[in-house]
């Protein structure tokens, strides 16, 4: 008897295209996901069970078009493949289904509160964000968590993700020199974790303040007619 498995007769992510040749509506459906992914490469730096894709296929069945996201986390999965990195996300491979689907909303509108999101649904992704920087009277983040089929929207800002175990939130900072409303990553207790341009820029204010706090020391010690050179 032949062991068969009909796996080996799918196509894989080498054999599928990796982009739907679509150009993203504008840079923020760019900008916004891959803060969002620089943000987690540092807090997870020692995990290797996740991947974050930025306007990545995602193949579910092998007789339809990938659906492409604005961006999606996904856990448990090997965060490398090998050094040529993922080509797209492909589910009957990969076997673990995104845990979040992020949509970024443009002035052309995708389907994002209609038919992404009743598919999103069905592919049972347990939370579904969307981000909508165009809105006034309404909240322009929204986050939903799949309960019994349907997705229900959580209310706050940030909202407390418990699978993932951070939140995700809006408020305004900067990013790239540019100052606007953008989505972070939070704490539980809803602080809001750097981005990697904060960090850079704390970790050299550390430093010059230590190197002031030594020239300060080192005039106070010749003050007292001690050569702070004779110290070390």
């Amino acid at each position: 008897m032949l062991n068969y498995n009909p796996l080996h007769c799918l196509p894989g992510a080498e054999d599928l295209p990796d982009s739907d040749y679509r150009p993203v509506d504008n840079e923020l459906q760019d900008l916004i996901p891959s803060l969002l992914k620089a943000i987690l490469a540092w807090l997870w730096t020692n995990r290797m069970d996740w991947f974050f894709g930025v306007d990545m296929g995602i193949y579910y069945d092998p007789e339809l078009p990938p659906i492409v996201p604005d961006g999606f986390l996904s856990l448990g999965v090997e965060r490398v493949f090998d050094e040529n990195l993922r080509l797209s996300y492909v589910l009957w491979e990969e076997k673990v289904m995104r845990i979040v689907a992020l949509e970024v909303v443009s002035h052309k509108r995708r389907g994002e509160y209609s038919t992404k999101k009743k598919m999103y649904a069905e592919m049972e992704i347990l939370y579904y964000v969307v981000y909508n920087p165009q809105r006034r009277r309404k909240a322009p983040l929204e986050v939903y968590r799949l309960v019994n089929g349907e997705y229900v929207l959580q209310r706050g800002n940030p909202v407390w993700l418990t699978e993932i175990g951070l939140a995700i939130g809006h408020e305004r900072g900067t990013y790239q020199g540019i100052t606007r409303d953008w989505l972070y990553w939070y704490d539980k207790q809803g602080v809001r974790y750097l981005t990697p341009e904060e960090r850079a820029i704390s970790a050299e204010q550390r430093a010059n303040t230590a190197e002031q706090r030594a020239q300060r020391l080192a005039q106070e010690l010749r003050r007292l007619g001690i050569d702070p050179d004779s110290l070390s």
